[in-house]
């Protein structure tokens, strides 16, 4: 199989009659990228930031994003709450998503002992997706909402590039046992759990720097929806991928 890097320029290029049947894309930039006349079927494409703002897929003339929208709050009841903007919504929000990934967590525990830490095509293992949303609670309320200089558990799954802001040595590199990871993912829940409890109105709208490009200033209430999408976009990683263990 070819493979096509960041050294590639292919930017701004045009294929025709190119046979690309049965590639994979990976962190690609694909931005108003226009096809005409392909065969699609079968194609599978997964864009978690298609839902952010005003972004467009146009299929045939329609634009899908408020269909597939709607399709994940069908298939998972209470993703419809993760832009709620007051105390009592965002509680609500929270408890959804306590509760489904609580299903979730029963349904890995019921599969094959080390399924837990079993790669499908390269994505992150289950147990890695929990390590991963540990770290982005530790993130966006450690970091941003509470301003902690240090607010890291070593268990937490950085995603690649995050070397150029984080201290990657306080991460462990080692497969960690999955019950302290669950130990770890717990203890996270709780802390969003405890904050969501006392936040005021007037807090949701303080400025916090965001952690990834501390010259930028995000609202209080945008990091928490920051948490929410975090979530259910993992969530949905890790029922898909579970889905393919479980069958095969």
């Amino acid at each position: 199989m070819a493979t096509f890097g960041q050294s590639d320029e292919l930017h701004d290029s045009e294929f025709r009659g190119v046979d690309l049947s049965r590639s994979r894309f990976v962190g690609c930039d694909l931005v108003d990228v226009v096809m005409r006349a392909v065969d699609v079927t079968g194609a599978e494409i997964d864009a978690p930031w298609l839902l952010e703002g005003d972004g467009s897929l146009i299929i045939n003339g329609v634009n899908v994003v408020p269909l597939v929208d709607a399709e994940l709050d069908r298939r998972f009841p209470g993703r419809e709450q993760r832009r709620a903007g007051d105390p009592a919504g965002l509680q609500s929000a929270w408890g959804a998503l306590e509760a489904t990934w609580g299903a979730t967590l029963d349904r890995a525990a019921a599969l094959p002992d080390g399924a837990v830490d079993r790669s499908v095509a390269g994505e992150w293992s289950f147990a890695q997706t929990l390590r991963h949303l540990v770290l982005a609670t530790d993130t966006w309320l450690g970091r941003a909402i509470l301003d902690i200089d240090q607010p890291y558990h070593p268990l937490g799954q950085a995603n690649a590039g995050a070397d150029r802001v984080l201290d990657m040595s306080i991460f462990v590199t080692e497969t960690p046992a999955y019950d302290d990871v669950l130990a770890a993912r717990a203890d996270r829940q709780a802390m969003v759990r405890d904050y969501l409890a006392t936040v005021t109105p007037d807090t949701l709208t303080e400025p916090r720097r965001n952690p990834w490009s501390p010259d930028h200033e995000e609202t209080v209430l945008a990091c928490l929806h920051t948490i929410l999408e975090e979530e259910w976009e993992h969530h949905r990683y890790a029922v898909r991928d579970l889905e393919v263990i479980d069958t095969s």
